[in-house]
Formats: C-alpha cells, sequence, structure tokens
C-alpha cells in the first residue's frame, strides 16, 4: 500500500484529485491540505510515500514548500500549466500532471510510480524513522546499539549519536524489526547483534551494562546461538 496526502489549494480540484485517488487500491490517503503550514505540520510527524502536490498555491509554491520538507517522498506535480516542466525536473519529481486530470492519465502516472515505491519500502524495512530533535530521523537496524526507557521519552542508542523520542517502548517495539531486537527488561531493548557478552543478569554492549530480568532472561538465551 502506497501512503499518500494531498496538497491543494483549490477545493475543487482537490476533491476531484481526492476522487482519483480513493479508486486507485494500492493508494491509501491520510490528509489532504489546502495549504503548506498544515501539510508541513503533518510531514514533521507522518511518514508519506507519496504527495500531489499543487504548484500555484497563495502562501508558497509546491517548490517552495519541497524545499522546507523533513524528508523526501516520492513527488507528483499538479497543475494547470505547463511552464513548470524544467523546474519540475531539477527537482527530481516523478511526474508532472496538467489539470484537469483525466482518470486514465492519473493511473499511468500511479503504474509508473508503484514499482519504485515498493522497492524502495523492500530496501528500507529494516528502518525505522524517530521523531527526535524536532525532526524525523532514519536509523537502520544495525545502527541502533539497545533503547531504552527514561520516563516520558524513549533513548536510542547509538555507537556515534543518542536520540532522545517521546515514546514508549511498547510502542517502539510494535514497529521493530524482531529478528535483530529483543526486550530484556521493562526498560531495555537490545540489539543481539550488539552483544558483546553476558554475565549473570547482565549484557554488556559496548560500555553500557543492561540488566537482564528474570522474567525476560530464557528469552534472551533461547535467541542466542550458545554452542
Amino acid at each position: 500500500m502506497i501512503d499518500c496526502i494531498i496538497i491543494e489549494d483549490d477545493h475543487i480540484s482537490s476533491f476531484h484529485l481526492r476522487r482519483l485517488v480513493e479508486q486507485e487500491s494500492s493508494l491509501a490517503l491520510h490528509g489532504t491540505f489546502f495549504n503548506a503550514k498544515e501539510a508541513l505540520d503533518f510531514l514533521s510527524k507522518e511518514m508519506i510515500d507519496l504527495i500531489f502536490l499543487d504548484i500555484e498555491m497563495p502562501d508558497v509554491t509546491g517548490f517552495d514548500l519541497l524545499d522546507q520538507l523533513p524528508y523526501r517522498p516520492y513527488i507528483i506535480l499538479t497543475t494547470s500549466k505547463t511552464e513548470y516542466a524544467f523546474t519540475a525536473f531539477q527537482y527530481n519529481v516523478v511526474d508532472y500532471l496538467k489539470k484537469p486530470i483525466t482518470l486514465p492519465r492519473f493511473k499511468e502516472s500511479i503504474e509508473k510510480i508503484k514499482p519504485r515505491i515498493n522497492h524502495e519500502k523492500a530496501r528500507v524495512s529494516n528502518d525505522i524513522f524517530i521523531k527526535a530533535d524536532g525532526k524525523l530521523i532514519r536509523l537502520h537496524d544495525n545502527d541502533i546499539n539497545f533503547i531504552e526507557a527514561v520516563g516520558d521519552y524513549v533513548k536510542f542508542v547509538t555507537t556515534e549519536k543518542t536520540f532522545l523520542s517521546l515514546a514508549t517502548l511498547k510502542s517502539i517495539e510494535e514497529k521493530l524489526n524482531s529478528d535483530a531486537f529483543v526486550k530484556v527488561h521493562r526498560s531495555y531493548i537490545i540489539n543481539t547483534k550488539k552483544i558483546s557478552d553476558i554475565e549473570d543478569n547482565t549484557i554488556l554492549i559496548g560500555k553500557h551494562v543492561i540488566p537482564i530480568s528474570k522474567a525476560h532472561r530464557k528469552v534472551i538465551m533461547d535467541r542466542l546461538n550458545i554452542i
């Protein structure tokens, strides 16, 4: 499923585009926005695969909005003019739909982008995006040594940096790759590939000593390749 949003200031054009999206089973619409600020607020908190983006908006242009994105989803530009084609090419957008958008042209655009997005999703399936430092930060499984609950926050510890994200350990656990991560304590999830050694009821990852609770000891021992 391709997660998408529409950014279009004209209500009639927005309604028409929404109807087209709803007819395409591979698309999941997560919002329709009539100005750049609302869209940017949403995109700072949520990950989207695809944006249908109007170029001509009253507050900023679609290209201005692209310059402010916290990350870069795939972009299909929508416009009533063709004069922006060269600039669109410079921004590496995947398609350029001229209004009024017909159903056959819309489907052609989706079929063009679908393999690219599906391939990208498969490639980054072991990545997560965390909300930290006012932006979305991508971390791969192998980047994360362990994760610790700290009050209302969750701390992601990597070899290079530590990130604090407002979340619960339970919500994070549900999104992690279960082949790499295991919960060893009510406050800790570890990357099993990062374990240096285990002694009694503690695990050593780098210079960090992490406790193992009795409830989780069997789980972690079963996951290890013990000879």
